[in-house]
Parts: C-alpha cells; structure tokens; sequence
C-alpha cells in the first residue's frame, strides 16, 4: 500500500528538519507507506499511549475519522470505557500499527518508557508522533533506535482535537517523515504548522503564560478569578476565560509546561507564579472567599 495516490499534495512551509537518514538505517521513505485508509475491514492501525485525558480524546478522534485504535493510559487500569467503537486498551503494541502518538507531558520516565516500548514494536517504519512541550523532540528521539521516526507535536489538554497542529521536526528528521504526520494529521482534518523544537512550542508557551499573569494577578489583589475571566470573555472573547480554561486544561499540566521552559531558558517572565504552584499541588484556591 502507498500513502499517496499520484503526486503528493502536501507541501511542508519549512525545510527544518530535512536531513536524510543514515545509510545503516531503513530507508526513511518508508515512513510514508503505513498510513493509508483501506476499504472494509482492514482499517489503519494508529496506537496512543500517555495521560489522560489527552489518550482519551485523541482515541475518540482517530476513531471518528477510520482509524482503529490501540491505547494504553499511564498507570491506569485499562477498564476505562470509550464511547466510539474500534477503541482497544492494550497491553502490547500491534505489530500491524501504521502510527503510534505518545502523550505525556507530567511524568517524564514514564514517557520514555512509552518511546521505548514504541520503539522496539510495531513496523519499522511506524512514524512516532511525540507531545514536546515539557522536553524537545530532539532529547526524546535520543531515547529510542531509529531515531528519524519521531517527530515532536504540541499535545496540550483542549488543544488536540483544534484544526491546527504544531510539528516540530527534529535534526534527524528527513521530509518524508514530516509528510507522513501531515497526511496522518489531514486524515484527522487537522492542519499543521512546522515549528522550531523547542520547549513549549508556540500555542502552550502563550497560553501558559498568560494563565500565569492572570494567577500574578490574583495573587496581588488585582483582581479576583471571576473578575479576570470576565474581562477576558468581554474584553477579547475568550469564551471560558483564562481561569476557567486553566481549569479545563490542569493546573499541573500549565506548571510542567512553565517549569520546563524556566529550566531551559532561566527567564524570569516563565517562573510559575506561587499560586500556580500551589493550585499544581492540590487543586483547591487558598482563600475559598476569592
């Protein structure tokens, strides 16, 4: 089977990420040769593994659009239930898989023991389809053999199932591979958006930072949590406000992204706020009056 059918539509914006692959490694084009939707029954295979509940709505999303699914959540029991049909929980990777996606952005071991696992199942030329904003692409494709395979994404709570995604191509990365996630990504009528490799990316960078200005904010009496997610609903049509998507996306998952970045750069407009910390911690706002 072939991914593309006659010429290939998809134009990458970038040249990021180009390199060929070694010649001791599989032919790199091969990459494109496993996603491709097949009439009847023997529908692509696309394995996701990581956090929920990231797992849980790129599941339903892939299976929506023909993909059978194989996932598998961290530490999780795999009794969970899937509304959509074609969803399995695992315990080992299909031999058969066409795509994997790992999603884990909290637990950093755990994620590489994910691409591990990945790694050494499934095809050869199986495209592995990262999150990156808490660690770069790059440093997760010296975890694993076949390093031209993994490509970084910017998987994020209430941002997979958006109409763009962000890739980020690594150094080893040859274009065969880029165009691989972009039609995996076009099946799921998602576009992309090359990117460079770094942690946060471009849309979580953002959104983290301003969830932190906002919690500065409160922290300093500016304003209350209500009162900040009114301005923001009214002032520039944020329809669940700042507070009110942070809590959507998890106080835990906005301070890995800004601790990663703080780490990375020792900026200090990316240190997390306290209060962020704290609502990280346990949840609960300090002061049940605000």
């Amino acid at each position: 089977m072939t991914l593309f059918h006659g010429s290939n539509p998809l134009k990458t914006k970038s040249k990021i990420g180009t390199k060929k692959a070694k010649k001791n490694e599989p032919h790199s084009r091969s990459l494109t040769s496993d996603i491709s939707h097949q009439p009847g029954p023997e529908k692509p295979i696309a394995v996701i593994l990581g956090e929920s509940p990231m797992v849980e709505v790129f599941a339903e999303l892939c299976a929506a659009h023909g993909y059978r699914v194989a996932a598998a959540l961290n530490n999780t029991p795999s009794g969970i239930k899937f509304s959509s049909p074609g969803i399995d929980m695992i315990r080992e990777i299909p031999a058969q898989a066409s795509v994997a996606i790992e999603l884990t952005n909290l637990d950093l071991e755990h994620k590489k023991k994910n691409l591990e696992r990945l790694s050494g199942a499934g095809s050869p030329s199986m495209p592995i389809l990262s999150s990156s904003i808490t660690v770069t692409a790059t440093e997760q494709s010296l975890w694993i053999e076949r390093r031209h395979r993994l490509l970084g994404i910017a998987a994020f709570p209430t941002l997979l199932a958006k109409p763009l995604m962000e890739v980020a191509p690594t150094i080893f990365s040859p274009k065969e591979t880029v165009e691989a996630a972009a039609y995996f990504f076009q099946t799921l009528g998602i576009g992309t958006e090359i990117v460079q490799d770094r942690i946060g990316m471009v849309i979580p960078r953002i959104l983290c930072r301003l969830v932190n200005e906002a919690l500065f904010a409160v922290m300093e009496d500016h304003a209350s949590p209500q009162d900040i997610d009114k301005a923001v609903q009214i002032g520039i049509g944020l329809p669940a406000g700042l507070i009110g998507w942070a809590e959507r996306i998890g106080w835990s998952q906005i301070c890995a992204v800004l601790d990663a970045i703080y780490n990375d750069t020792h900026e200090e407009r990316y240190r997390a706020a306290p209060l962020l910390k704290h609502m990280a911690l346990t949840g609960n706002w300090w002061n049940k009056q605000v």
